[in-house]
């Protein structure tokens, strides 16, 4: 199949919908392993650099140790007096900053690559999104210090950051408008059904300080999909009959052309709708999962182990540890497939303005009742992550079908984006900022997370300014 992107443009075939369909999906389905790793194992990275010396309670952060040459093989450490207490120091600073990063990284790059997207294609912007996010994980596995692990974090995010808006663009472009709200769903479920593939793994094969680096080559496992999506997946026809008109009809794009007149109103809206769900997903929900680490859960339903003597008052053997790190990230992970997936039909049929409010006010109703009421030792803990999961990721289908209606063919990629992307600037500060919460409730995850949580009764009142585009098309 040509990828001559100077191509006169004609309808594309079913064939090549699929294959675009298959690109999108398998491309932010990976991207959620990149979403989940630093997740599931942050604790055990920090702990290693603690043992060897490159972080401590009293000192979190020196630039110079960037630049410090890898150690290979890595020494196995033992753990010191005092692991314990220093852990509990630093380790949720780190859990925000190895997140914060990640997320500062994927604003920019979505900026990047979806400015890309308008100009060379959404294909090659994708397919560069995919490679990026994909080399430097694998580089990641050498890292000798935190720093450096921060770093390429950083562009990992970059790379994940170009894969949305190159994505949705390109797939919302190549279906009808009848398919849309199914593809906005599939598009919405797929990186979470990468986040669930890799809290499995991380739940049948323990991330622990001693073997964590795994986790790294399994994020780097991508990188020959972005030489299959450059070679084998065909452009967007609507990009190519834009980009192939004169230059006296064609509209030359840049990041500016999104923050002027007619398409400012459009962009403002865009980055507070699409702010919400991140800074709810990342950091608010997020952290029930190492919080689920810190305190034992009753495990009888999930372990193979024999049963305790019948007894009036017996309890089921603890789940702790990273399995119920990894157990907490299955639920969440596993609840968010289902609600990705009807996100777009459910915006279709309640309209869109109407269900984004419901999202918002049922995910604040089960973020408070987790987070104030229930515990990871309580029954019904469990359930409740995996219907927060469900309800709060309803947001991720309705996201890829709205925001492209708001921008015109010209600027779209661009448009998606710069809202999803800015929405992700100030996600990272609120990362940052639950760590602090975290800090000052005396690493209380429960009392912090009722309080990061107030981010979807804001996004109650900022759908109300939102335009309803349910019954608008796609415009050139």
């Amino acid at each position: 199949m040509s990828r001559d992107i100077s191509e006169p443009p004609s309808d594309i075939t079913a064939a090549g919908r699929y294959i675009i369909l298959a690109a999108a999906f398998l491309g932010w389905m990976f991207s959620g392993f990149q979403m989940a790793v630093m997740t599931l194992a942050a604790r055990s990275p920090t702990t290693e650099f603690l043992r060897s010396g490159e972080v401590s309670p009293e000192q979190i952060f020196r630039i110079e140790r960037v630049w410090k040459s890898p150690r290979w093989p890595r020494p196995q450490l033992s753990a010191s007096p005092g692991e314990s207490a220093a852990l509990d120091k630093i380790a949720a600073k780190w859990f925000s900053w190895y997140n914060a990063v990640f997320l500062l990284g994927a604003a920019g790059g979505g900026l990047v690559f979806g400015w890309l997207g308008d100009r060379v294609g959404r294909v090659r912007a994708m397919a560069a999104s995919i490679f990026t996010f994909s080399i430097c994980s694998g580089a990641s596995f050498f890292a000798s210090t935190p720093e450096q692990l921060l770093l390429m974090r950083l562009l990992c995010g970059s790379g994940v950051g170009g894969m949305w808006p190159t994505g949705v663009a390109l797939a919302s472009e190549a279906w009808s408008e009848a398919a849309r709200p199914l593809i906005a769903g599939l598009l919405g479920t797929s990186a979470n059904v990468g986040l669930t593939i890799f809290f499995v793994m991380g739940y049948r094969w323990e991330v622990v300080p001693e073997s964590w680096r795994w986790t790294l080559l399994v994020c780097a496992a991508p990188l020959p999909l972005a030489v299959l999506v450059w070679l084998g997946v065909p452009e967007s026809r609507r990009w190519l009959a834009v980009r192939n008109k004169p230059a006296s009809e064609g509209k030359r794009v840049t990041l500016a052309t999104v923050f002027r007149p007619p398409l400012l109103s459009r962009t403002l809206i865009g980055i507070a709708v699409g702010t919400i769900p991140l800074f709810g997903g990342w950091g608010a929900t997020q952290w029930v999962i190492p919080w689920a680490e810190k305190t034992p859960k009753r495990a009888a339903a999930v372990t193979t182990e024999q049963p305790a003597p019948a007894a009036s008052n017996s309890k089921a053997t603890p789940l702790s540890g990273p399995r119920a790190k990894a157990l907490a990230g299955i639920m969440r992970s596993g609840g968010a497939i289902f609600g990705g997936l009807v996100g777009g039909w459910a915006a279709t049929l309640l309209g869109r303005r109407t269900i984004y409010f419901l999202i918002s006010l049922t995910s604040f109703c089960l973020s408070e009742y987790i987070y104030l009421a229930l515990s990871p030792q309580h029954d019904w803990f469990w359930g409740f992550v995996f219907a927060l999961g469900v309800v709060s990721t309803l947001f991720f289908g309705w996201l890829p079908l709205y925001l492209p209606e708001l921008f015109p063919t010209h600027a779209r990629s661009t448009g998606a984006g710069v809202s999803f992307n800015f929405g992700r600037i100030v996600t990272a500060a609120g990362v940052l900022g639950a760590g602090w919460i975290t800090y000052l409730f005396g690493d209380d995850y429960g009392r912090a997370g009722s309080v990061t949580t107030l981010v979807f009764a804001v996004g109650m009142f900022v759908i109300l300014f939102a335009p309803d585009t349910t019954k608008e098309k796609l415009k050139d």
